[in-house]
């Protein structure tokens, strides 16, 4: 590394360097420096970490606030082979760093957003760029290296054509305060995550702005404002503004889940709230709270908001908070906290903090939605949500491939269908509803139909489309051996005759207009036309065992006591075999599948849902 020297009159510069590891408050290299320049030759041995190198002179270094440490000089060290000590890798927030530098100092940084005299573009080889005096980033990594967890590290602008360098890692990590990403950021980590790759945001006001980088890197160049872009005019989806405003129009919880277009913020004498606000426990089944003793309700992470949170956009309408997706939020986001900051808006912005996590690709995005979650892992609860996400994303502990979705006391029996999921409650006759989201939803009764006696329901199914001349509906065989089908609506419906079903038949399901069905007594699995109410029912062979049928991706799938068992829906014998992915399956009673996912009731009334491949 070339450093350029000069005292801070612009003269020679006579004096020392002091390298320093910062996460391990080390020093690694002292040298005397004499001239303009200085080379540091980074040895192999160093470990990949965030360095500071200090530069002194006799003279007293005044003023010389924080912000305006100019004589330091900030960068990382990258794994020599990347993913070599660990599959985890931290990125350190430069981009942000270096848009706070002398934050409102005419045309020398990007900030404050409104003032005329702010800079669009500032020089990356320009004095200073550190952390600013909050230092929202190092708690955690103090974290890090107290508690061992080998890690590796790059620059936020590292991200910036990333996709060679997160390739090998199973887990990105941004922290503290991440606010500017380039589009080239927000690909290659979007494309690291969709194609399988873990994203852990233990952040705040995460991917605000875009920015573009300019003369081969040197230059960062953000507008905050389309009209005074020249590049809106040619390339818009480019413009340096918010991400979810036009011309770009990508909002960023697309990418993390959440927005702090829907949290908040306190500035000034609100930054005194920060250390009373606390999460709420929303959903203390899922394993992000796995060990933590926490129940829903419960408080937690006091301290953690810091002051910029993230959230999502919430519908409370079922008594549970969801995700209404229309911020931009994905549909498979569950939320496990919330904070209810809305009187922050005496003090700047009201609003909310969301922590969640959610599907994206074939990789998952857990976000702690908050700047200040560093500074509270002295929380045990803290500590152990951090281990779980850093655990289970990185490797480091095996993945249970089924994780609970929410509530299923007692019931019986589970079908999806248009967009809703189904269940038979545990009396056998109630027909219960919710919608088939990551969220933990409790269940609805259907109305019964007026003037007609529910009937008592041994199991259920439903097809995944319609095939003439079976419509599409939700289709149960009662306790005296009668096939009814019954419209899919959360509504009143009549359930109506549809044929007989094989004695003591418990499990159905149906795929490519047949439907299929499993007597116990005799592990018998059975086959009919869906929509020829008085066709016979045809003996196909052994049903391997199953207590539940469903149809995934146009295959049977069994539950029995072998584990999870499958079969084309040929109308031959052909015997069930094991599921391609082997994967450990609690004790079940009923099981359905939805979006490409495998759902299923446990015995113990968890809601537990599987990737399904």
């Amino acid at each position: 590394m070339r450093f350029h020297v000069a005292a801070g009159d612009g003269g020679p510069f006579a004096g020392r360097v002091v390298v320093t590891d910062v996460v391990a408050e080390r020093v690694t290299a002292e040298a005397d420096v004499d001239g303009a320049g200085w080379t540091l030759d980074v040895p192999r041995t160093w470990s990949s970490s965030l360095y500071r190198a200090s530069f002194h002179d006799a003279r007293p270094e005044t003023p010389a606030p924080e912000r305006d440490a100019e004589h330091e000089v900030w960068f990382v060290v990258r794994a020599a082979r990347p993913a070599g000590s660990s599959a985890v890798l931290v990125s350190i927030p430069f981009p942000t760093w270096r848009a706070y530098h002398r934050a409102g100092e005419p045309d020398r940084s990007i900030y404050y957003a409104e003032q005329p005299t702010r800079a669009a573009r500032v020089s990356l080889t320009a004095p200073g760029g550190g952390p600013p005096p909050e230092r929202w980033e190092e708690p955690f990594l103090r974290w890090l290296h107290r508690t061992g967890r080998p890690v590796e590290y790059c620059s936020g602008f590292d991200l910036h054509d990333g996709a060679g360098l997160l390739a090998p890692y199973r887990l990105l990590v941004v922290n503290g305060h991440d606010e500017y990403w380039t589009a080239e950021m927000r690909d290659a980590v979007e494309g690291f995550v969709r194609r399988g790759g873990n994203l852990g945001v233990l952040a705040g006001n995460t991917a605000w702005w875009q920015i573009r980088l300019e003369d081969d890197g040197r230059t960062m160049v953000c507008h905050r404002d389309a009209a005074a872009d020249p590049v809106s005019a040619v390339d818009p989806a480019r413009s340096t503004v918010e991400w979810s405003s036009s011309p770009v129009d990508r909002p960023e919880n697309t990418m993390t889940g959440v927005s702090f277009r829907q949290g908040a913020g306190a500035w000034g004498d609100g930054m005194d709230l920060i250390g009373g606000e606390a999460y709420t426990v929303r959903f203390a089944d899922h394993w992000v709270f796995e060990g933590t003793g926490l129940r829903d309700g419960d408080a937690f992470a006091r301290g953690a908001m810091g002051y910029e949170t993230d959230a999502a956009e919430l519908d409370w309408s079922a008594g549970v908070p969801r995700a209404t997706g229309r911020d931009g939020t994905p549909r498979s986001f569950a939320v496990l906290a919330t904070a209810d900051l809305r009187h922050w808006r005496t003090y700047g912005q009201g609003g909310w903090a969301t922590m969640g996590v959610f599907r994206l690709g074939a990789g998952t995005v857990f976000n702690a939605a908050t700047i200040n979650w560093g500074r509270a892992l002295h929380d045990p609860v803290v500590d152990r949500i951090t281990r779980n996400v850093l655990d289970r994303f990185s490797g480091v502990v095996p993945v249970p491939r089924w994780h609970t979705i929410g509530p299923a006391p007692g019931l019986r029996a589970l079908a999806a269908c248009e967009g809703l999921l189904f269940a038979v409650a545990g009396d056998g006759r109630t027909l219960m509803h919710r919608e088939p989201s990551e969220q933990n939803l409790p269940w609805t009764a259907c109305p019964p139909a007026d003037g007609v006696p529910a009937p008592e329901l041994r199991c259920l199914t439903a097809p995944r489309e319609a095939s003439h001349p079976m419509p599409l509906a939700l289709l149960a065989v009662t306790d005296r051996d009668q096939l009814m089908y019954r419209a899919a609506v959360p509504g009143p419906a009549p359930w109506l005759p549809a044929g007989r079903a094989p004695a003591g038949t418990t499990a159905l399901a149906m795929c490519d207009n047949s439907l299929f069905a499993v007597t116990p007594h005799d592990n018998g699995l059975h086959q009919r036309p869906a929509g020829d109410f008085n066709a016979p029912w045809r003996l196909l062979g052994p049903a391997g065992k199953a207590t539940a049928l469903t149809v995934l991706g146009a295959r049977l799938h069994a539950v029995s006591p072998d584990g999870l068992l499958t079969r084309p829906p040929v109308l031959t014998e052909t015997p069930f075999a094991p599921w391609t992915t082997p994967t450990a399956l609690p004790p079940v009673r009923a099981l359905t599948a939805y979006a490409g996912r495998l759902l299923a009731v446990t015995e113990d009334d968890r809601l537990i849902s599987h990737p399904g491949r």
